[in-house]
Parts: structure tokens; sequence; C-alpha cells
């Protein structure tokens, strides 16, 4: 049941272009152990929390998951050039682990170059 639940759930959501700030998440099931981690990056958002309220809340209100953020970033995306660099942290959640986004965002973008660094905000 949860992992039909998380087949609906996109591994990565962001903004078409521009910089702007994300955030990785962990989406645990309430029915059993299973656990999914997403990526939500948008420009809209001021702060890293605007986007894990926003996006747990939705997920939470649908039923059967909660929602842990795993910490935030910023992402540079380009998709003129078909590149996507992420990179910084969050204040107040900490630095995600980015080779985790890169992996869910190339999937999602297979014909992008994605690449990730520590340094920056």
């Amino acid at each position: 049941m949860a992992t039909a639940k998380f087949v609906s759930i996109p591994d990565a959501d962001i903004d078409p272009n521009g910089v702007f700030k994300y955030v990785l998440i962990r989406v645990h099931s309430t029915e059993d152990d299973s656990s999914k981690d997403i990526v939500r990056g948008y420009a809209w958002a001021e702060y890293h929390a605007d986007i894990y309220d926003k996006v747990s809340g939705e997920l939470e209100r649908a039923g059967s998951v909660d929602c842990e953020c795993l910490g935030g970033g910023r992402i540079k995306h380009d998709s003129q050039a078909k590149k996507i660099h992420v990179y910084g942290y969050s204040m107040g959640f900490g630095r995600a682990n980015h080779s985790v986004s890169t992996e869910k965002l190339q999937a999602r973008y297979p014909d992008y170059e994605v690449t990730w660094a520590d340094e920056g905000y």
C-alpha cells in the first residue's frame, strides 16, 4: 500500500529556471517502515521552511505519511543550457546531502548536466 502511495509522489519538483532554495524531504509511511526521499525547490520561498511546511502539509493531509526535513540548499537551474547546480545550505535545517539530491534531479532530468558542491550559500 505505502509503495503505491510513494509512486504518486514525484522524486523531484523544482522551478523551471533561476536560483532558488530547495529542501530534501524524507517521506515516511505511517503504515510500515518504508520511506522515500524527495527534492523540492521553488523561487517563491523566502525561507527553506516555507517549502517544507507547504509540501509536508500537503502530503500529510493526503494521509498515511509523515515528513522529515533532511536539510536544504540552493539550486541554480538553467533550462536553456540544460544545467542544474546544487549547492549551499539551509540556516534552519542544515546542509542537505547534495549527492542524494543530484541523483533525484538527474533521474528527473536525464538529458541535463547535474552538478553539486558544498561551497556557497
